[in-house]
């Protein structure tokens, strides 16, 4: 009875054996059933660095109303395509601030001022004018000052205020004895008062001459030097002052005046300006607010203007991506707006600088849409690819094949029904294959594209999947 049982467990075990080896055979022909390869070939390879963004206008404005009013015309509408300087809205006149209906009459006056200026001939003659008096005045003046070295007058003029003064005093002598005559006649007698007048005056006559004479023999004082000499400075530097404005109208108007009527023709065209809107630069209307008869207020809202003529898309790449990106690549854009078409660009600004968001850091890359048509609009999201590496006959290895052990990236290919770890070094990388630029995989090797996480299977045997 006891061998019976040995021989029951032996054969049970050798069942469970047999069960066992037959379930694995089974497992792993299983197993190599569901591996998926692709034989390893070579190819072209296009590496990009994928990103999205909104499109923009190169160039976009929202104008606004400056100044209170009542909207008189609108000239456009959305979609419109207008020139800078093209006028967009005007406000009425009469319903607009003082200032702004006073400006037009600034304005006029500024500009008659500035034509006369430039085609009169009157300022260039009252400038020579002006140097021939100041040329006068300066001479007089050098004159005075340079005769403080000498007598006030001549010896000549001396001698004869001298003999001038001999005859007044003898006038005054004879003028005194014809008095002492009539003196003692009644006050109010006609005689007597003719007498004194005249003996007054002779005697007036001899005090000046007297004073001439005194002036004339004298040398000036150091006060009087001084104003000579600060007169005779005045005069030179007005002489000065009038030959340089001469010659700046030696070819025209002053530069000065000019600028200055120029200026208040610019403040007077400004003010002006605030009773309507104009076009800043070529571009489309692309939103229009006012109707005539609207009451509007400073910073209301009028226009959006936008340069469709170039399109722009600003996208963020990866600091790991960013030197591989410059400026004239080649870039394909898809919308998601817009279904089955794909549109081409260039890079045409890298940002220098990078910004921090949660923790990683990205640069902004501005691509430039070369072949837009009317559907692509600013606002759109787009998928944009720039094509930063091109690279020929190369050995490819599809992107999910590759695995990471060990810090070592790895493809693992069929060798006798099993897959067989291979090392790989990675060079231009797209969004689907990768180049192999250094390892041991060979043109033509099967490559697992599902290769098992573990290579420990049952009971110690060939892997299983997990």
């Amino acid at each position: 009875m006891k061998g019976k049982t040995w021989l029951w467990i032996v054969l049970i075990v050798a069942a469970l054996g047999a069960g066992a080896f037959y379930y694995y055979n089974q497992n792993a022909q299983a197993e190599q059933s569901e591996y998926q390869t692709v034989l390893a070939e070579r190819g072209d390879l296009l590496a990009q660095v994928g990103a999205t963004g909104t499109v923009r206008a190169r160039q976009s404005a929202q104008l606004l109303w400056q100044t209170n009013g009542t909207v008189e015309k609108v000239n456009v509408k959305p979609g419109d395509v207008v020139k800078a300087g093209d006028e967009l809205a005007t406000l009425d006149m009469t319903s607009v601030a003082q200032n702004i209906i006073l400006a037009k009459s600034d304005l006029l006056n500024a500009q008659r001022s500035l034509e006369d200026l430039q085609t009169s001939s009157l300022a260039r003659a009252q400038a020579e004018q002006a140097v021939v008096n100041a040329q006068k005045a300066y001479d007089e003046a050098k004159t005075r000052y340079e005769a403080t070295r000498f007598n006030r007058a001549s010896d000549s003029y001396i001698e004869n205020t001298k003999a001038e003064l001999d005859l007044a005093r003898q006038q005054v002598a004879l003028a005194r004895r014809v008095y002492n005559a009539v003196k003692n006649l009644p006050d109010g007698d006609a005689r007597k008062a003719q007498a004194l007048a005249n003996l007054t005056a002779a005697e007036m006559r001899v005090d000046r001459l007297v004073a001439q004479l005194n002036y004339v023999t004298g040398r000036p004082d150091d006060q009087e030097i001084a104003q000579r000499k600060a007169a005779m400075e005045v005069a030179a530097a007005q002489l000065e002052e009038a030959k340089r404005k001469l010659e700046r109208l030696k070819d025209g108007p002053d530069p000065l005046d000019v600028a200055i009527l120029e200026a208040r023709i610019t403040a007077a065209q400004a003010t002006l300006n605030l009773a309507r809107i104009r076009a800043p630069f070529d571009g489309v209307i692309t939103v229009s607010e006012p109707l005539p008869g609207d009451q509007v207020t400073p910073g209301t809202v009028a226009f959006r203007i936008d340069d469709l003529s170039h399109l722009l898309v600003d996208v963020q790449v990866s600091e790991i991506d960013i030197n591989s990106v410059q400026v004239g690549q080649p870039v394909t854009l898809s919308f998601d707006a817009i279904l089955g078409k794909t549109y081409n660009g260039v890079v045409v600004e890298v940002g220098q600088a990078g910004l921090v968001v949660q923790g990683a850091v990205n640069f902004t890359v501005t691509v430039e849409l070369t072949d837009a048509d009317e559907l692509v609009r600013p606002g759109m999201t787009a998928a944009v690819n720039i094509l930063v590496r091109e690279v020929k006959d190369v050995l490819l290895v599809p992107n999910r094949a590759v695995r990471v052990v060990d810090g070592q990236r790895v493809v693992y290919v069929l060798k006798n029904g099993q897959p067989e770890m291979v090392k790989i070094r990675l060079g231009a990388i797209s969004d689907t294959v990768s180049e192999v630029v250094a390892g041991d995989l060979k043109e033509g090797d099967p490559i697992v594209l599902n290769p098992p996480t573990t290579f420990n299977g049952p009971m110690g045997g060939p892997p299983g999947r997990q």
